[in-house]
């Protein structure tokens, strides 16, 4: 009975401790440029408010996935690797990890 105990107090503090970490921690390392914007340590969905196409620099450890609609939704129209650099004339979001 007793190593049960331990058991669950040690999956207790456990799972305590994963939901205590900040969100950052699961963002991507680097920043990303959009558009002349910069962002640090981005992550999630990213709208691109312009009519002139989206230009972006990645300078994080992810990669980041335009989108043809706003709040990235619809098809995924260009992948930019980390260390890349790209311009798509028609995206209208971006997704970072």
């Amino acid at each position: 009975m007793r190593r049960l105990t331990m058991a669950l107090a040690a999956l207790s503090a456990a799972g305590t401790l994963a939901i205590t970490l900040p969100g950052s921690a699961f963002a991507a390392d680097g920043v990303l440029f959009i558009n002349g914007r910069r962002f640090i340590d981005p992550s999630g969905c990213i709208n691109v408010p312009s009519l002139d196409g989206v230009r972006i620099l990645n300078g994080t450890n992810e990669a980041a996935f335009v989108f043809e609609g706003i709040n990235c939704m619809g098809d995924v129209i260009a992948a930019v690797e980390q260390g890349d650099a790209a311009f798509v004339e028609a995206g209208a979001s971006v997704f970072i990890r």
